[in-house]
Formats: C-alpha cells, structure tokens, sequence
C-alpha cells in the first residue's frame, strides 16, 4: 500500500514539476540554441541564450506549438529598432529565426551602394578592423567589420563580406503591424531581404526578446560529451554574456 501512496506522490510530483516548467518557459523566459552564423560577430553558432516571452507581450508563438487558441496578441508592447529578437518565420509559421530589428511600421528601407538607408537616411556606420575572417555556413570569408549606429542611437557590430556581395536594393516598405529584420553578418543572412522566405513579420510572429548568453560551445573542435576538449571548446568567456 505504502509503495502505490509513494508512486502517486512521485507522479503527482512529476506532473506539477511538468507544469511549472510549461509556464516558464511559455509567459517568462526560453532557451535558444544559435545553429547558424547570420549573427555573426554577435552570436556565434554553439551559443546558448536566454529569450524573455513577457517583453512584447503573448501571441499563440508564445505557447509550444503555437496552437491557434487565440490571435492577436495580449500585454503587446513595441519593439524597439535594434532589439535582437526571435520569431516565427512567415513562410511557415513555426521555425524559429533570430535576427536584428531595423524597420519598424512604415519605415522605408533600401540598400544604396552596400549603405543602409532608413527613410532616406544613411545609417552611419564606421569600420573598426581592417580585415577579419568569420564563418558564413561552414566556411569563413573576409570581412569588415563596422559599428553601426541606428536613427534610435543604438550601437551594435555588423560586418560585411569584403566582396560586398549585397550592393543594391528596392525599396521596402514596412506594413502596417510588421517589422523588418536583419543579421548582422549582412552578406551571409537570409532575413527580410528575401521576401519570398522571410519578408516582413507580422508583430504576433514575435516570440521574444534576446537577453543573454548563458553558454557557448565550439562543436568544431568538439561535442559537450567531449569533456576532454572542454578547455578549448567551451568559451568560458561568453557566459552571461549581454546581448546588445
């Protein structure tokens, strides 16, 4: 009898445990792995971070699965231009991309000669380094790296491949209710750019907002179980680490 009582309790246990975590992860905060390099020099592929779901309010992206229980979002609140944000992609409304916001509702957005132009204005950028190699899939190419400075006076470093293989643009303009994104490896970053695949965000795709760094790993010099090359494949450096 003794054993069955102590089953339950166990089952009860793991059952409200479950729940906590559901909540959580659901209304306050979320972990995200970073699998590929369009951050760059920012995020590293191998970073771990954490996102806050609170900080523009809840969507049904808000839930795992994104089950269509509600629409609209509830508690919204706006995002700011430079914020590093996680959202549902449009072309399928479940994976998850991370990328950097630069339009806002109604902004008009274009590339003149590789410079970034937010409603007719160059945003100011200044070079930092000469020549730096960064990862673009699983390769590296040459870059410059830049500090970008958006209209809001936010900074952040963005760097664009040598080559500057994304000279020219049309013109984007921002709907109403959508946002427009890009990675900071601007060369190497499928983002609004690509209309077809990504395009403009609709405000209830927005998951959350990217705190922090709470691990970091190099997977090309060796797995987590590899514990023998933790000395050079953990970067201890990147831990808690602010995303800005």
């Amino acid at each position: 009898m003794l054993n069955k009582i102590n089953i339950v309790e166990n089952l009860k246990t793991l059952f409200f445990a479950f729940i906590i975590a559901l909540i959580i992860r659901s209304l306050l905060i979320q972990p995200f792995y970073i699998p590929s390099s369009s951050m760059e020099p920012n995020l590293l592929v191998g970073d771990r971070l954490f996102v806050t779901k609170y900080s523009y309010g809840y969507s049904k992206h808000s839930l795992p699965f994104s089950p269509p229980i509600f629409k609209g979002r509830f508690f919204s609140s706006q995002p700011k231009r430079g914020d590093v944000i996680v959202f549902k992609t449009p072309a399928d409304n479940r994976t998850d991309y991370i990328k950097r916001l630069i339009g806002l509702p109604g902004d008009r957005i274009q590339f003149i000669d590789t410079n970034l132009y937010i409603n007719n204005s160059e945003v100011l950028k200044s070079r930092v380094s000469k020549k730096d190699k960064i990862y673009c899939g699983k390769k590296t190419v040459d870059v410059f790296t830049f500090e970008e400075i958006l209209p809001n006076k936010k900074t952040h470093k963005t760097v664009y491949s040598k080559d500057y293989t994304y000279k020219n643009s049309d013109i984007f303009v921002v709907p109403k209710n959508h946002y427009f994104f890009l990675g900071d490896n601007r060369d190497c970053s499928k983002d609004s750019r690509f209309l077809s695949s990504v395009g403009y965000v609709h405000k209830d795709n927005l998951v959350g907002k990217a705190q922090f760094i709470f691990f970091s790993s190099d997977r090309s010099i060796g797995s987590i179980f590899s514990f023998w090359k933790w000395n050079k494949s953990i970067r201890f450096d990147r831990f808690f680490k602010k995303i800005i």
